[in-house]
């Protein structure tokens, strides 16, 4: 399938997913919000693809939303400001529940929409000199469609801040808040997004997506009887599948498992 706003650059089992926008800092518009659920699916059927990777070219990782784009949406009304919500609310859900691990590999700005992406990923890697933001409110709208992924990241105390602040702030704050994992040199970057995906290629395919199953089920859920006999029950489950027996084997055996050949 071919795309006008994004490329996807393949290296063994990891796919680079690049928003290809930039010229507008890769700021996003009804082509962009399709094409990129478009591909999300595509890569997410495809069984040769282990990890993928978001990023964007040129400058900047996303300035969030075009320019034009939100000024054909200030004169449009309620119904078809709904209809450009939804398409976006898929979209991020779509890159949310990806079956494999993502990775936002994050430069330059990472604004409103931008850091809605980057919360979206399972996990993102910052360049040391990113910036990110929650602006919405300074156009007097809101960051209603990326806050489930942004409050999962940073935690509703923080969000109440820079929500209705819209300030600016560094990639170390990002990573003080868990909105990335890790802040790189601008020089290491793809070393170390490459270093990740390769750690990421080496765990079974199966066994990630139920531990990304086991995170759901028991974050917030209180201690007790219930909560010990669900990971009781998950753990049996996964120790009996042929992905479980084969990474057993291959570890006494000292050899690759059939996942990393």
């Amino acid at each position: 399938m071919s795309y006008s706003t994004l490329e996807i650059q393949r290296d063994g089992a990891v796919a680079t997913l690049w928003m290809n926008r930039p010229e507008v800092f890769n700021a996003f518009d009804e082509q962009l919000i399709a094409e990129l659920t478009q591909a999300c699916q595509a890569l997410d059927h495809d069984d040769s693809v282990r990890v993928v990777v978001l990023a964007g070219r040129g400058r900047h990782f996303s300035a969030g939303a075009d320019l034009n784009w939100m000024r054909r949406a200030a004169s449009h009304g309620e119904a078809e400001n709904l209809a450009d919500a939804r398409q976006f609310a898929r979209m991020l859900r779509t890159l949310a529940t990806l079956s494999k691990p993502t990775v936002a590999r994050v430069h330059g700005a990472a604004l409103g929409g931008g850091a809605g992406l980057t919360a979206a990923c399972q996990m993102a890697i910052a360049s040391d000199d990113a910036v990110f933001s929650t602006s919405e409110v300074r156009f007097g709208i809101i960051p209603a469609v990326i806050s489930p992924y942004v409050l999962q990241a940073i935690g509703p105390r923080q969000a109440q801040r820079y929500f209705q602040s819209g300030e600016r702030f560094d990639a170390a704050r990002a990573l003080a808040m868990g909105l990335v994992s890790e802040v790189a040199p601008a020089a290491q970057l793809d070393a170390r997004v490459a270093a990740l995906a390769e750690s990421l290629c080496a765990g079974g395919p199966c066994a990630q997506r139920a531990a990304r199953e086991l995170i759901a089920a028991v974050h917030g859920r209180p201690l007790g009887e219930a909560t010990d006999e669900d990971t009781a029950q998950r753990i049996a489950r996964q120790r009996a599948t042929a992905e479980a027996r084969e990474g057993i084997a291959a570890f006494l055996e000292k050899r690759p498992a059939d996942w990393l050949r």
